[in-house]
């Protein structure tokens, strides 16, 4: 391989990591410059696995098979072969370069192919398996490239990494379940406070509903809180990002808090909220 193609391959991660919104920052100035590459091609592979799942009008077995398609290309470069592909190209090169763990990647796609085949969950034990494959490998992953990935680390990476995909749900349950019939709460915990699927199709405000949901937002709040250590264990340049993190998705919690009587809100972060998340972590 080439320098040029991999350069190539490392401006093709980055515009494709540029090209989506999302409500927390992403490989941004913060990260120390030598982790900004890194982390855009770590986030290509999961954003773009992750639209297989959910954009566009493909069969749901269309859908697995272009996730298979990206196992595949997991499985050469375990054998040390690279795909034709500028994003296996660049990742090859970070994994290898960073020594991070192939069985993250892995837990990534599997939790992706579970969006396409899964549309319920019985209990919060299932809710939080998926997002230690969905959420958490990421966070692993960044404290691996920035060499601290200690096994106490691991574990608060988790608590966040966990608390922000809970927090994104929240976000969007009107969007999961118009777009891709899909309800990220326990179904467990929607019969003791007697809500039903009826629930989200009209969109109800109804007590129930909104007690429901403040459990949900409590529960964030707490992982995150228990997780919130390791902005402060973390130095320099990277911890800062860490914090601004933390802060973003804590500011985000208290979105979810104001607007709790309209779980179906879909509410956003405003500037103003990122200002006092910045100061905060600052």
């Amino acid at each position: 391989m080439t320098a040029h193609n991999l350069k190539s391959a490392y401006r093709h991660c980055e515009r494709l990591a540029r090209s989506h919104y999302e409500n927390f920052p992403v490989a941004s100035w913060l990260l120390p410059r030598r982790l900004r590459r890194p982390v855009a091609v770590i986030y290509a592979f999961a954003r773009s696995a992750d639209d297989f799942a959910d954009e566009g009008h493909y069969s749901s077995a269309h859908r697995l098979a272009l996730l298979n398609g990206y196992s595949a290309k997991l499985q050469q470069l375990e054998h040390g072969e690279v795909a034709d592909d500028p994003l296996f190209i660049a990742l090859a090169d970070v994994i290898t370069r960073h020594q991070l763990p192939l069985s993250l990647f892995y837990d990534l796609l599997s939790a992706f192919a579970q969006d396409v085949t899964k549309k319920r969950y019985a209990d919060f034990d299932e809710v939080l398996d998926y997002c230690r494959r969905s959420a958490n490998p990421v966070g692993r992953l960044l404290l691996h490239l920035s060499g601290n990935a200690s096994e106490e680390n691991l574990q608060l990476s988790d608590k966040i990494c966990s608390a922000l995909q809970l927090i994104n749900f929240y976000q969007d349950l009107l969007q999961d379940f118009e777009e891709n019939e899909r309800i990220y709460l326990p179904e467990e915990e929607m019969r003791r406070y007697g809500v039903g699927c009826e629930h989200f199709a009209v969109r109800s405000n109804e007590r129930e509903m909104v007690a429901l949901f403040r459990l949900q937002i409590e529960r964030a709040r707490q992982m995150m809180e228990q997780g919130r250590p390791l902005g402060r264990r973390l130095k320099g340049r990277f911890g800062l990002e860490i914090r601004l993190i933390i802060e973003g998705g804590l500011a985000m919690i208290e979105r979810l808090e104001q607007c709790a009587e309209a779980p179906f809100s879909r509410p956003r972060l405003r500037k103003r909220d990122w200002l006092r998340a910045i100061w905060r972590a600052l």
